[in-house]
């Protein structure tokens, strides 16, 4: 068999999931699901306009340098506006749903039209609650769709947008009949729910669905469920939900091993594969798929913020950096109700950190995801992430 990792044969350690999607994740209920158009404070675009900033300030120690990064990112933001001027006033959270609620309140009796942050899925959730009745939005850090509508907005990148992505881009080249292999835990039977819904809506064909608990046993023993599945439903693609940290290695040695080898297998992940860079020497991941953020944008957006703070930004930074970008973008635009719902998700999207983004409706966020492949170990783009969307807007 083929050596992988050097703890391959060891006890996997399945529950360390480094998923940005679940790390900001709750699984609270949503506030709602109906957006009112029109709910957002006017606004006066010819002085400054009072944005608040909620970060996990006041928490872990890894709370609080997230929060300086958010912080950072947020004022480059800023320093990119022409003929708009943002009051921007950061509050800490503590990385909790009580202090978000009352930060966000106090945010708003301070005279905020607009909040940016927080940055966990409970404490978006409390802060939407606490200033809903004031009409205030809410562009949280968070990517869980449970707790996107009403006045509060998901901006992170969420299983969906995804899943969405490369459905689309699998079905477009006749990868359109797909098997899902998941895990038994949330962050499995979540992105198999986004990648079931993204097949229906792209007109793809599902193959049917193998999961496996969190134990190498179980993902030894889900390989060869994997190949019958495969073989019987006439499937020409496998979306494997799990991450490089998790059963990833294991499935790139056992699914080729067991007769689905790469050279006529597609591979589809719903994680980075290119994260950590030791994935990419994985024999059984040469050609697979994965959705990543266009890459020149993100370049871009981490060489600016290095060369103004000296230090590489968190990824999640910048989120921050993409609400400010959005509000500057509709305090230009001149219009009283820059900041309502209806404003916010105008169709041609908003210019971020790492590229075009979009909120919809029902609150979640759109990016224009690139999709990328490894061939030689290399990470290779073959489909570029889109440039704009289309749509009435900026």
């Amino acid at each position: 068999m083929i050596a992988v990792f050097d703890a391959i044969r060891k006890p996997l350690r399945l529950l360390i999931l480094p998923l940005v999607a679940l790390a900001l994740a709750a699984c609270e209920p949503g506030i709602s699901t109906n957006m009112n158009s029109n709910s957002g404070p006017n606004v006066d675009p010819s002085k400054p306009v009072p944005v608040a900033l909620l970060v996990p300030r006041g928490g872990t120690a890894a709370d609080n340098q997230l929060a300086q990064d958010l912080e950072n990112a947020a004022r480059l933001a800023i320093r990119d506006l022409s003929g708009v001027q943002i009051d921007l006033r950061v509050y800490g959270t503590g990385g909790n749903a009580a202090m978000a609620g009352t930060a966000a309140a106090q945010a708003v009796n301070d005279g905020a039209q607009i909040i940016v942050g927080p940055l966990y899925g409970e404490a978006a959730n409390a802060a939407g609650n606490a200033v809903a009745a004031q009409g205030v939005n809410v562009l949280s850090f968070s990517n869980n769709p449970n707790i996107a509508g009403g006045n509060v907005f998901a901006l992170g990148q969420s299983f969906g947008d995804t899943a969405n992505r490369l459905v689309r881009y699998a079905k477009s080249t006749g990868k359109d009949k797909i098997l899902i292999l998941h895990g038994q835990d949330l962050a499995g039977q979540v992105g198999r729910d986004a990648i079931k819904r993204a097949i229906a809506e792209n007109g793809a064909t599902s193959a049917g669905t193998i999961d496996y608990a969190l134990s190498q046993e179980s993902v030894i023993a889900a390989v060869p469920r994997a190949k019958a599945a495969y073989d019987a439903n006439g499937a020409n693609a496998i979306f494997l939900t799990t991450s490089s940290a998790s059963a990833l290695p294991l499935f790139a040695q056992l699914l080729p091993e067991a007769g689905l080898p790469v050279a006529t297998t597609q591979y589809i992940g719903l994680t980075r594969w290119d994260i950590p860079a030791q994935t990419l020497s994985l024999p059984g991941v040469q050609g697979g798929w994965f959705a990543l953020p266009d890459p020149n944008a993100s370049t871009s957006f981490s060489q600016r913020y290095s060369a103004t703070y000296g230090t590489t930004p968190n990824p999640i930074a910048g989120l921050a950096f993409d609400g400010i970008a959005a509000v500057g973008a509709l305090v230009k635009s001149g219009r009283p109700d820059a900041l309502s719902a209806g404003r916010l998700t105008q169709g041609a999207g908003f210019r971020g950190a790492s590229g075009v983004f979009r909120l919809k409706k029902d609150g979640t966020a759109e990016h224009g995801l690139a999709i990328a492949t490894i061939r030689n170990k290399s990470v290779v783009i073959i489909d570029p992430a889109p440039k704009a969307f289309g749509g009435a807007g900026f």
